[in-house]
């Protein structure tokens, strides 16, 4: 082989490299970061119920828990684990009490939604979310702005405890 053609050979295969290498750089792998649900689903809140909770303590809110129509399929037929494409959203707010109501009822013990504080959503891809088991977390303030990492963060360690039900708390309420 002549000197010039081997020259030639080379740079083909170093610019080919090069060239995978620009392409492939930027895409996650599966060991990289865990990716976050960075965008509201459209539609949501015409999305079914699935259960409702209450939380206590520090958090002191009432949450409506929504589910898109693979959601809602799922729990319906008890799939575990859920299908990739389902999305749950737990929308949250403070509570507070129901004057009117409990002129009513003559006692203070009905309470109402009161501001929102916040929406989140797990939305099912196990190829995407593959570090934080096939879910995507999503945490919105009352404002529409996502929530931090170091927030995000917290999610999948606070979810691992629920492996048996594919890492989702809330039960059907039919």
């Amino acid at each position: 082989m002549k000197p010039r053609s081997a020259l030639a050979i080379a740079a083909a295969t170093l610019t080919s490299v090069i060239a995978y290498l620009i392409t492939t750089s930027g895409q996650a792998d599966e060991n990289s970061a865990a990716v976050y649900v960075t965008q509201i689903p459209a539609g949501y809140r015409d999305w079914k119920v699935v259960s409702v909770a209450h939380e206590e303590g520090n958090l002191h809110s009432f949450a409506i828990v929504l589910g898109n129509d693979i959601a809602i399929k799922a729990y319906r037929e008890g799939t575990l684990p859920f299908p990739d494409g389902a999305i749950i959203a737990a929308l949250h707010y403070s509570h507070v009490p129901s004057e009117e109501n409990n002129k009513v009822f003559g006692d203070q013990q009905s309470f109402v939604p009161g501001r929102a504080t916040n929406v989140q959503f797990e939305v099912k891809n196990s190829k995407k979310y593959a570090s934080t088991g096939g879910w995507g977390f999503g945490h919105f303030n009352a404002d529409g702005k996502p929530a931090g990492e170091t927030l995000l963060k917290t999610c999948f360690p606070c979810h691992e405890p629920a492996k048996a039900s594919d890492l989702i708390y809330t039960r059907y309420t039919p």
